[in-house]
């Protein structure tokens, strides 16, 4: 395989590692650049996923969010941020019904976790007002 020029030096793990403190200093953005490389090299690693949707949903990129957290799903259905990650871009997507799937889901696994239950009883609200605004 080829190198890349472009490419940052080290590997996943590095890039893994400087993806979350780029997110954690507040750089979503240049987070999700770098994990998405990082995604590339490893697809399918599970910290890796969960950071790349993470750095995407801060970077307003909701759409590739949900994305990304659909396939963490896919790939670890046990995971309740997984879940919750999924649910709460599929608020911000406007798609209610599946998101109070996934955030159900989320707050079964993790009942000790607020901002899930919070989240979850705020889609269920606006599902309910939807509900009632159209006569149904």
């Amino acid at each position: 395989m080829a190198s890349d020029p472009g490419a940052p030096s080290g590997g996943a793990y590095e890039w893994l590692q400087r993806g979350l403190a780029l997110l954690s200093s507040g750089d979503a953005e240049a987070a999700a650049v770098l994990l998405e490389r990082a995604n590339r090299d490893q697809p399918g690693s599970a910290s890796i996923l969960e950071a790349l949707g993470r750095a995407q949903f801060d970077a307003g990129r909701v759409g590739q969010a949900a994305a990304t957290f659909a396939v963490l799903v896919e790939t670890a259905p046990d995971a309740d941020y997984a879940r919750f990650g999924l649910g709460l871009s599929l608020t911000r997507l406007d798609r209610f019904p599946e998101a109070v799937e996934h955030l159900a889901l989320a707050v079964a696994m993790r009942p000790d976790r607020p901002e899930y239950r919070d989240t979850l009883h705020q889609a269920r609200a606006t599902l309910r007002a939807r509900k009632e605004s159209t006569g149904g």
